[in-house]
């Protein structure tokens, strides 16, 4: 058995392999996936299992513990373990960190979902919030649209934006700090990750052509689109499972009745074979497509292969 932690992660991994592996991962039959959510608010405790048939299984356990970042010393909101385990005997092969398969996964199945519908020409990347998903969110869709110049990063606390923009120096692209998340109106890609139990981006806010990335919710009670998103987007996710019934960003106004069921257009394992066989989901450089981050413990298990991948490759097993 191998015990990976956060810096060899890391130190393997790159987005080109993870967005690479994650679409491989969807060539495949669908997997069985199963989540449970604990709450003790504001705390969280979560168990991701997934089973891809005759591939591999493994499951995820993190606690999301908010108030974390402001302890004394501060420690991480998220925390936990994969586990990965072999697919014919069923032993642990390997122990990964979580909460770095947790960035990987997480930021490469939005740059994977921005590869296959945004458009090649988009110029403007916004993000709205800048907490530890922000980051890795912004270099993973620079590693698909490297046509991204102009970088605006819209937070309600400026110095975290700040420390953000110093921290994407290496870039080589303009990097600008809002405070109004209004200036996701100037975005060709918008990406949410905000964990808000609020809508915090308005369609009336969209211009024509973007492609929205929406990623902070994750329960049932978290939403960070209005109607309006929904109404004017062309929607897809990355897995109806984990998302539909799940998550209250499509749960909510699928019970109000501002969308239905069909039209959800597709998940990744619709897009990511159509797009092996040349079809593009997007049918307009006008049209606005919203993209749903779930998230399932299926994209843990596909990246947590490809980290066992790289670490044996390595030398290092």
């Amino acid at each position: 058995m191998h015990v990976i932690d956060r810096e060899t992660v890391n130190d393997l991994l790159d987005w080109p392999t993870v967005v690479a592996a994650l679409r491989a991962g969807h060539l495949g039959g669908r997997p069985q996936i199963k989540d449970v959510l604990m709450r003790d608010e504001p705390g969280a405790f979560l168990t991701r299992v997934a089973w891809l048939p005759g591939n591999a299984l493994g499951l995820k356990s993190v606690t999301v513990f908010p108030k974390n970042t402001a302890r004394t010393p501060p420690r991480p909101a998220v925390q936990g373990q994969f586990l990965l385990f072999d697919p014919e005997t069923g032993a642990v092969g390997a122990v990964i960190d979580g909460v770095a398969i947790t960035a990987w996964k997480t930021a490469g199945d939005s740059a994977l979902g921005a590869d296959l519908l945004a458009r090649r020409d988009v110029e403007t990347f916004v993000i709205l919030g800048a907490g530890a998903m922000a980051e890795p969110l912004i270099r993973a869709h620079l590693s698909v649209r490297p046509s991204l110049k102009r970088i605006i990063i819209a937070n309600r606390t400026r110095a975290r934006a700040e420390a953000l923009k110093e921290r994407l120096a290496d870039l080589g692209r303009d990097v600008l700090v809002s405070d109004d998340f209004s200036a996701a109106s100037d975005g060709d890609v918008v990406c949410t990750a905000t964990m808000s139990s609020e809508p915090v981006l308005r369609g009336a806010w969209l211009k024509p052509g973007a492609h929205v990335d929406l990623v902070g919710a994750y329960t049932p009670d978290m939403r960070e689109a209005d109607d309006e998103v929904l109404r004017r987007g062309r929607l897809f996710v990355d897995a109806r499972e984990t998302t539909l019934h799940e998550i209250g960003e499509l749960m909510m106004p699928l019970a109000a009745g501002v969308i239905s069921e069909a039209d959800i257009v597709g998940d990744l394992f619709d897009l990511v074979p159509a797009s092996s066989e040349g079809t593009s989901a997007r049918r307009s450089a006008e049209e606005i497509t919203v993209f749903k981050n779930g998230g399932g413990a299926h994209l843990d298990l596909m990246t947590a292969g490809a980290i066992h991948a790289a670490y044996l490759e390595s030398g290092r097993g």
